[in-house]
């Protein structure tokens, strides 16, 4: 399957963030049925010095203990009460940072996907939703059936039923750099240039 190793993680935010695009994020539904997709958006936020990220200055709360754990972890919060967002915990452990995946584009079982995200399968889906059918963290983690239940899982093992796989990387021409979206909130972390994208 070749599996993202947890070296892949325990690095530099950003460069994890920007090299995360293009690979394949897997994840084996109840019942065993695999779906996947490639990444095509990232961000990344790094704890001890990002006003954006939610354990800034190192703040340990029951939301963000995730943060803390071993690279290669998967974080998965709530925002706004209804939207699940799905991050990689990287550096080294204690070290709160990690890469949020913004968007996707599916690989394998497309239509699961596609009703998990509107009920539909992916040939029924109008212009409108194929456009937005998994650009933005909320959509992904809806289109993956992923929940605040998969916090905490090891992107490494297999087993854990989400994980990464190599993919098909781009070539450094292929790479978007900009600012983060919907951090109005973080003063000067604002315009950080720590998204990427395909």
């Amino acid at each position: 399957m070749n599996l993202l190793t947890r070296n892949f993680y325990a690095r530099d935010t950003l460069a994890a963030a920007r090299d995360l695009l293009g690979r394949e994020l897997v994840r084996v539904l109840p019942g065993g049925t695999r779906v996947s997709c490639r990444i095509t958006e990232t961000e990344a936020y790094i704890g001890r010095m990002d006003k954006a990220c939610h354990a800034y200055g190192y703040k340990r709360t029951p939301r963000t203990e995730t943060l803390f754990a071993p690279p290669g972890t998967a974080y998965i919060y709530l925002i706004y009460g209804m939207y699940h967002c799905l991050n990689f915990v990287t550096e080294e452990e204690g070290e709160p940072a990690a890469v949020l995946i913004r968007g996707a584009e599916p690989v394998t079982n497309g239509d699961i996907i596609a009703q998990n995200r509107f009920g539909r399968k992916l040939e029924n889906l109008t212009a409108y939703q194929r456009k937005n059918f998994l650009n933005g963290p909320g959509k992904l983690c809806r289109g993956l059936a992923l929940t605040r239940e998969q916090n905490g899982l090891d992107l490494t093992d297999p087993d854990s039923g989400l994980y990464v796989c190599a993919g098909s990387p781009p070539g450094p021409a292929g790479i978007r750099v900009g600012k983060r979206v919907g951090i109005d909130y973080a003063q000067e972390a604002v315009d950080f240039p720590w998204r990427f994208y395909l």
